[in-house]
């Protein structure tokens, strides 16, 4: 498995998580404003070969929809014509944001806490270790 990226979809900002080369670890990379988010993955795949994109599922507790869901499968539908020639993986995202908030409680100050985006793509580089974790 070559390189992969975590999406953590969000209406206003969107977390970005990115694997090393053998698929192995997710690391975070950045969180982007949704309506530049296209032009970015366009971006992205070009220059660090990307063959996976994995898409944060979201679902509630109870394993419905939530208001987000119908977004995030367009969101999806759009991933795979602009890049027929990836896999577009859903990924269960389920508490990932509130076991990022609790880890950015447990290791950073409470400034860097509030910097935007901390959240959205730790949440994404959770869903992605958890993708690249069920692979192996």
């Amino acid at each position: 498995m070559g390189k992969a990226i975590g999406i953590d979809f969000g209406l206003k900002r969107t977390g970005i998580s990115i694997s090393d080369e053998l698929g192995i670890i997710a690391t975070p990379l950045t969180a982007v404003a949704s309506q530049g988010l296209m032009d970015f993955l366009i971006d992205i795949v070009k220059k660090e070969s990307i063959e996976v994109l994995v898409l944060g599922y979201p679902l509630g507790l109870n394993g419905k929809d939530t208001d987000i869901t119908p977004n995030v499968r367009l969101f999806k539908k759009a991933l795979e014509n602009q890049f027929p020639m990836l896999t577009i993986a859903f990924f269960d995202e389920r508490m990932t944001s509130k076991i990022a908030q609790q880890t950015l409680i447990q290791i950073t100050s409470k400034k860097k806490r509030r910097v935007k985006g901390s959240i959205d793509k730790l949440s994404a580089t959770i869903i992605l270790q958890d993708y690249l974790n069920s692979k192996c």
